[in-house]
């Protein structure tokens, strides 16, 4: 219940048809073992409390009064547990059937929901008994001094956590051209709860988990589907218990069939909320027409049983990753081949360093030229050994250049730097930021200059995770006429090279870009020790894992402080210690916050995924702000 995450339970006793009194007690016992497991929000399947296949036997009045009666016994054992239970009942209205999704809390009944969409095909005939919720808007009572609401338009609204909204809908009512989940959604509900009976058939499985991850994504919310399954009668169909969880499309739980299995997942009612936020054409439907029901749980701190990846930013599964390392080249590359074809660019010129993001960025580069048909050999790189040049990166720079049969210059700055040195009147001793940022705006100024004599541009070599934290020279490598890596954090730049070493069919240049990987991160500004990297980026700033991570869930969802470390520390756990993490974190957000003016003046780059850090369209963020309510 902590940090919007809400534990969530789907559940199909073994019914036994047209028992409400067995079934009750079968349901009395699912709500208390799920409770005891930390759920807040309990989902039945459709007519639980009688059986979904009662046929005509729905027409008689003993199983209905004895439904109605188990319902209410139903609503009492909810009375001392911290959860919401929606449970699936035929219910009686102004001599009408209806089919209903009933809502339960505190020992209350909250609301009763109809079905509003009937089916009236050969296996679910149910305009044979029941009568459809659409436009029906009542105060009913089923027992002495309750009134409920009885009809479709309600949300259900948790007082301690305004971000959890539920709405129900039943069965079929999914399955309709525009589901009442829909206007649910459009009107605030974060939560869909779907009481259903869905018949079982070869394949339709992997069209229900389709409709159902999908109906959650367009909504942006968190969509609960239970399932009948065994103890349905069989007479003509079978039923699996095919339970299904999903959260913005992806599904979080699935229940194995055929088993009447119990499933649990963790849906994140905060992340739902930032992403409407951020999404402001999701429309917002006419709240009037919606009855708010409140409902109160008690703040528990659960365990975390939802994961959240390492590497946010890089896809797990290995075929993925591949195929999204190459779109991510592609979109790279066609950014900057339109920029090439627009300024009549002939020339290209990169500042290679044997390191990971000018690597990248000069494959880039070679591909967009390749997509030209611009030699090769206009592209110019550059290695400017100066101070921290080891021989290590400096073999790799040329080998790379040579593979790639680009151009290579180099051009040693120490002599210039020193000469900048007196003329500013600094001690080379004394290797402070002074000392660095020299060597780094040198290198800009003489990127710039062969530019211009060859009438080229620049590209960009520095990554979105270096420009979160500031690190980088200001008109130094901050600066460039095309940033082709601005949008790719450094845990992507590494998968980027390591696909591009794992197809090229030149096995020299794979074996040095494989050295390239294995090769420290640093900016090598400092005096190497025993010709081995002395300045690791990773020893200063922190480790880029962790700082990608805060990245992506700060950016992407907006999360507090509180929320990541929690989720930092779940994740990383036996790579970190607890206060290693809030280090980092507190470092991340200062730097993020005091180097935002770097951002403001970034030079144009191609967006490659959903978080990125532009002034023109992805971070309107001004230079000033306080970090103070971050940390």
């Amino acid at each position: 219940m902590k940090d919007g995450f809400i534990k969530v339970a789907c559940a199909t006793p073994k019914v036994k048809v047209a028992d409400p009194v067995y079934n009750a007690e079968e349901i009395i016992k699912i709500i208390k073992e799920t409770g005891a497991n930390g759920a807040s929000l309990l989902v039945f399947s459709e007519l639980t409390i009688s059986g979904y296949t009662c046929g005509d036997l729905f027409l008689q009045k003993p199983l209905l009064d004895e439904c109605k009666n188990q319902l209410l016994k139903v609503a009492d054992a909810t009375k001392d547990m911290n959860m919401a239970v929606v449970v699936g009942c035929p219910l009686v209205v102004k001599n009408k059937l209806y089919n209903c999704a009933v809502v339960l809390c505190n020992g209350k009944i909250l609301g009763i929901v109809p079905k509003t969409h009937l089916p009236n095909y050969s296996e679910f005939y149910e305009m044979r008994h029941f009568a459809s919720g659409r436009n029906v808007d009542e105060l009913i009572s089923l027992r002495e001094g309750e009134l409920v609401w009885f009809c479709t338009n309600q949300l259900f609204v948790c007082e301690e956590i305004p971000e959890l909204v539920i709405a129900c809908e039943v069965c079929e009512d999914l399955w309709v051209p525009l589901p009442p989940s829909t206007y649910h959604a459009m009107a605030g509900a974060t939560v869909i709860c779907n009481t259903s009976a869905s018949v079982e058939t070869t394949t339709k499985e992997v069209y229900r988990r389709s409709l159902i991850s999908n109906q959650s994504a367009r909504l942006l919310a968190a969509y609960v589907y239970a399932n009948a399954g065994e103890g349905e009668s069989t007479q003509d169909v079978v039923y699996s218990g095919h339970h299904l969880i999903c959260e913005n499309g992806s599904v979080l739980a699935e229940a194995e069939r055929f088993t009447n299995e119990i499933i649990y997942a963790d849906i994140d009612v905060q992340k739902l909320a930032a992403e409407r936020r951020k999404m402001t054409s999701f429309p917002g439907g006419d709240v009037e027409e919606y009855q708010e029901i409140p409902f109160s749980l008690k703040i528990t701190d659960n365990k975390i049983s939802r994961t959240f990846p390492r590497n946010p930013f890089v896809p797990d599964n290995k075929e993925e990753r591949e195929r999204r390392c190459n779109e991510i080249l592609s979109l790279q590359s066609m950014g900057l081949k339109k920029r090439l074809e627009h300024t009549h660019c002939q020339h290209a010129v990169v500042g290679i360093s044997g390191g990971l993001d000018s690597t990248l960025a000069v494959l880039v580069t070679a591909r967009a030229f390749d997509m030209l048909n611009i030699p090769r050999e206009n592209l110019i790189c550059v290695t400017m050994p100066c101070f921290g040049t080891t021989d290590r990166t400096y073999q790799n720079a040329v080998s790379l250049i040579h593979e790639l049969g680009a151009t290579l210059k180099e051009v040693n700055i120490e002599k210039a730097v020193r000469q900048h040195f007196q003329d500013i009147e600094h001690d080379e001793n004394i290797h402070d930021v002074t000392y660095e940022n020299s060597q780094a705006r040198e290198r800009t100024q003489i990127l710039m200059d062969i530019a211009n004599k060859y009438n080229g541009m620049v590209i960009g070599t520095g990554d979105m995770s270096e420009l979160a934290l500031g690190w980088a020279t200001y008109n130094g490598d901050h600066m460039s006429m095309y940033a082709v890596n601005c949008s790719v954090p450094k845990t992507l730049v590494r998968y980027l090279v390591l696909y591009y070493a794992d197809t090229v069919e030149n096995k020299k240049l794979s074996e040095v870009l494989m050295d390239v990987l294995d090769t420290p991160v640093s900016p090598e500004l400092l005096p190497p020790v025993d010709g081995v990297i002395s300045q690791k980026t990773e020893d200063l700033v922190g480790p880029y894992e962790l700082h990608d991570f805060f990245l992506y869930y700060m950016l992407r969802f907006g999360f507090p402080k509180t929320k990541l470390y929690r989720m930092a520390k779940q994740t990383f756990e036996g790579a970190y210690d607890d206060e290693i993490i809030k280090k980092w974190l507190d470092k991340f957000y200062w730097r993020f916050f005091s180097q935002q003016f770097k951002r403001s003046c970034l030079p144009d780059g191609p967006k490659v995924g959903s978080v990125a850090v532009s002034p023109r369209g992805d971070l309107r963020m001004p230079s000033d702000a306080s970090p103070s309510a971050w940390l």
